[in-house]
């Protein structure tokens, strides 16, 4: 039996989820996304050109690697669209190898509008794509799916009570403008083609690989932190972002994934608003920005930076059953003379273990046995604490700048 992996982030999202899947991706025959919408931003680098990917696997960049976007993701098709055209113009293929699940949640021009007016009230942070409201119709059983668009009277029906819905609420709770039911159809039907090239019944394809025994690899978005129920709430997103997520987002038992990596930074970030114990407001924490770039792939906001939280990630490694941990972005902590790491709380008050920083290079190492002893000490402090062997070490934001283990 071909062995299945899932990947997923164990902090506040940002995690560099992206480059990792691309990397395992030559070596899987499947990539599935399960979970989230075009909230997410997965950013890959081959050979100096940068792809980020929101909606689409990072898989697709190999040209023998086909992708599913499962139903538990919601789905602008705007957004699903702009993705496919711009990967198309880098001459990635599609035919016989992208797939998207009928049964995806669509995003309306109405949740994007109710997204945006609610955050202006409750100030949770969220991207403003639509992501939540969508999700709130999909638990209330009134959302409108992709494989509806091949009934397009039923969908025009629909669309007509859901928006309609949508008005009362943006009219009577927040003395908001109203959508045209109309033109809300008339919009997804323009993109019928998407329709017509990759909706699939997502479960019967699933079975059919798995018979077939093909090797998936299961592609997560955001963090465990961000969880709608192990998270942060209320500031989390909409999703179930750890490993239960797979299960409910593709229809598949646990008993089919064989490898669970969970990644984390060498350090934390946030983006949006919500608490953040080990958050920087130093010098320290402008250098971690600085140095790692650390501005949203889909938003563009700068992220919150901080010392890596060695309490969060342990429950993030219990929770999901992580069995190999990855860490990103080693190499931005090369000129730091201290670094820290949280061990525990008193108070709420976070209780840091200190470590010098070993102050030369580790950008584009390949093998563990070249690292700084500092920087291995770090490490080895880490997966003790955690109880969890980092098998993968990321040093660098290009496809080759990977140790191994």
């Amino acid at each position: 039996m071909a062995d299945n992996t899932l990947i997923l982030g164990l902090q506040w999202g940002d995690e560099g989820k992206g480059k990792i899947v691309d990397n395992l991706s030559k070596s899987t025959d499947i990539v599935c996304r399960f979970q989230g919408g075009h909230n997410a931003g997965h950013t890959i680098k081959v050979n100096g050109d940068k792809t980020v990917l929101h909606l689409i696997p990072s898989g697709i960049l190999h040209k023998n690697t086909k992708c599913l976007i499962g139903n538990g993701v919601v789905l602008a098709l705007d957004a699903l669209h702009k993705e496919i055209e711009h990967l198309k113009a880098k001459q990635i293929s599609f035919s016989n190898r992208f797939f998207v699940s009928s049964a995806c949640t669509l995003i309306l021009p109405s949740h994007i509008t109710l997204d945006k007016v609610k955050d202006k009230k409750e100030s949770i942070g969220t991207t403003g794509r639509g992501i939540g409201p969508a999700y709130e119709d999909k638990i209330g059983r009134r959302a409108i799916r992709f494989g509806d668009l091949g009934q397009p009277e039923i969908l025009k029906k629909k669309i007509h009570t859901l928006v309609e819905y949508h008005n009362k609420i943006l009219e009577n709770l927040y003395n908001h403008d109203s959508h045209n039911a109309d033109e809300v159809f008339n919009e997804l039907m323009s993109y019928r083609e998407l329709y017509e090239k990759y909706c699939i019944d997502s479960q019967e394809i699933i079975h059919e690989w798995v018979d077939n025994n093909l090797s998936i690899l299961f592609e997560g978005a955001q963090g465990t932190l961000l969880d709608i129920d192990h998270g942060t709430y209320p500031y989390v997103t909409s999703s179930s972002t750890t490993a239960g997520g797979v299960s409910t987002g593709l229809g598949v038992g646990p008993k089919l994934i064989d490898k669970i990596i969970g990644i984390t930074k060498a350090y934390t970030t946030r983006v949006g608003e919500g608490p953040f114990p080990t958050e920087l407001f130093d010098e320290s924490g402008a250098m971690l920005a600085k140095k790692g770039n650390e501005f949203g792939a889909t938003t563009g906001r700068p992220r919150r930076c901080g010392w890596l939280d060695l309490v969060l990630l342990k429950k993030a490694i219990f929770i999901n059953s992580v069995t190999d941990l990855c860490i990103t972005k080693l190499d931005v902590l090369d000129e730091m003379k201290e670094i820290n790491v949280c061990i525990d709380y008193e108070n709420g008050t976070p209780i840091y273990q200190s470590f010098e920083g070993w102050l030369s290079k580790t950008e584009g190492i390949t093998n563990f046995s070249e690292l700084p002893e500092k920087a291995k000490i770090y490490i080895q402090f880490i997966e003790q604490f955690v109880k969890c062997e980092a098998s993968i070490i990321s040093t660098g934001p290009s496809r080759n700048q990977t140790i191994l283990r």
